[in-house]
C-alpha cells in the first residue's frame, strides 16, 4: 500500500487545488450583469424558438459520418511520413485501407445517408 501513497497525495492535491481555485474565483469576482453579457451567444441575433427543439436524425448521422471519415484520414499522415521506409507493403496496405473507406462511402451514398431532406 505504501507505493500508492504518492498517487493518493497527488490526487488529493489536485482535487483540493481545483476546489480551492473554483471557490476562490467565486469569492473574488463580482457578478455584474451588463447588457453585453446577457446578449445572445455567437451571432448576436435573438434566438428563434426554444433550445429544446428537436433536430432531425440526419443531422446526427452526417455529423457521425464526418467524424468517422475525418478520423480515418488522420491515419494517412503517419503513412505519408514513412512512405519510403514502408515500401511496397506499406503502399498495398494503404491502398487496401482506402478501398475499404471508399466502399463505406459508396454504401453511405447508396443508402442516402448524405442527403439532407
Amino acid at each position: 500500500m505504501q507505493e500508492y501513497y504518492s498517487a493518493f497525495i497527488m490526487i488529493a492535491i489536485g482535487i483540493g487545488l481545483a476546489l480551492l481555485l473554483n471557490n476562490l474565483q467565486n469569492l473574488l469576482v463580482r457578478k455584474r450583469s451588463t447588457e453585453r453579457k446577457v446578449m445572445p451567444y455567437e451571432s448576436g441575433m435573438d434566438p428563434v424558438g426554444t433550445a429544446r427543439d428537436r433536430f432531425s436524425i440526419k443531422f446526427y448521422l452526417i455529423a457521425m459520418l464526418f467524424i468517422l471519415f475525418d478520423i480515418e484520414i488522420i491515419f494517412m499522415y503517419p503513412w505519408a511520413v514513412q512512405y519510403k521506409q514502408l515500401g511496397l507493403f506499406g503502399f498495398i496496405e494503404m491502398f487496401t485501407f482506402v478501398i475499404i473507406l471508399f466502399i463505406g462511402y459508396i454504401y453511405v451514398v447508396k443508402k442516402g445517408g448524405l442527403e439532407w431532406n
